[in-house]
């Protein structure tokens, strides 16, 4: 069987290029051990890529940034079988605004938009947004910009929570099971607020316990049933005094560069089996944990 694996940094960002092609190559690495074929885009033009690979492929998946990932999902879904989340739910969750509010409909704690007098901090980010570009803590009396927002600065821990959700929608709805999504890990998140008021993301660490892991887990299936996500799906989180979903990312992470190296099953037969409405119930750590950065290196222990 080919899987497409279309990947639009390691292919039309250098800045990001790192990241994306160690993405690739786990994933690939694990398709293939379990005797599939894995294709990747090599020219430029990724949509057109996209659309002359894929109709060889029994499987496809779309990793790119949220303000394009729906175009490029949805060029593949009209000719394969895709096993992220389907275009409709990508470009929902590429919204903060749009996919706070529905999450914060069903109770679950998200950043508050705020206005520019607003009393304590505030983080200025893009609307549509991948990581931490863009963001930053805003300066006194600064307005956002017309494609961004401006939200309530929350003190606590940053984490993300990896899941995969089951068939839920799609061109191939036919599969769908009504089983619940698989849970991965909880990741610890290595962040930082720079002296110039930028975040910057610098990797993370898998599996992490933290005392309030349960209630985090349920917030992540709460939230990728709510916006209708299937497949990979990694939802950053900050914990203090709420458990706050600041993003839902509905693709492949950084965080998949170590759990790959923690868990016994394969990743990529996770997702196929996710993808026609057959998850297992749990996957097994193996009792090492990862720690990765953001230019694909991974140290495990």
């Amino acid at each position: 069987m080919t899987v497409l694996i279309a990947e639009y940094t390691a292919v039309l960002d250098p800045a990001l290029a790192p990241e994306g092609k160690a993405m690739v190559a786990a994933l690939k690495k694990s398709f293939e051990a379990c005797g599939h074929t894995a294709v990747m885009p090599t020219g430029s033009d990724f949509d057109s890529e996209i659309a002359r690979l894929v109709p060889d492929c029994e499987y496809g998946l779309v990793i790119a940034p949220d303000e394009v990932l729906a175009k490029y999902t949805h060029t593949l879904e009209l000719a394969t079988h895709n096993i992220g989340s389907d275009s409709t739910a990508v470009a929902v969750c590429a919204s903060k605004r749009l996919s706070g509010k529905l999450l914060a409909k069903v109770g679950i704690d998200v950043p508050a938009e705020v206005p520019v007098d607003h009393p304590g901090k505030r983080v200025i980010k893009p609307i549509k947004g991948a990581g931490s570009v863009g963001v930053r803590i805003a300066k006194d009396g600064e307005l956002p910009g017309d494609d961004e927002m401006s939200v309530e600065y929350l003190e606590g821990e940053h984490f993300s929570v990896s899941i995969i959700g089951s068939r839920v929608v799609g061109e191939a709805c036919g599969f769908y099971s009504g089983l619940p999504p698989i849970f991965l890990t909880i990741n610890r998140q290595l962040c930082e607020v720079r002296e110039d008021g930028t975040f910057a993301y610098h990797g993370g660490e898998t599996p992490v316990h933290p005392p309030r892991e349960a209630e985090m887990i349920e917030v992540a299936k709460k939230a990728i049933e709510t916006l209708g996500c299937q497949g990979y799906v990694g939802l950053d989180m900050i914990v203090g005094e709420k458990i706050w979903v600041v993003d839902v990312n509905p693709r492949p992470t950084m965080s998949i560069l170590g759990i790959v190296h923690v868990i016994e099953e394969e990743i990529a037969d996770l997702l196929l089996k996710a993808t026609i409405g057959l998850p297992p119930e749990c996957v097994h750590y193996n009792g090492k944990t990862a720690k990765f950065d953001v230019v694909g290196g991974v140290v495990v222990q």
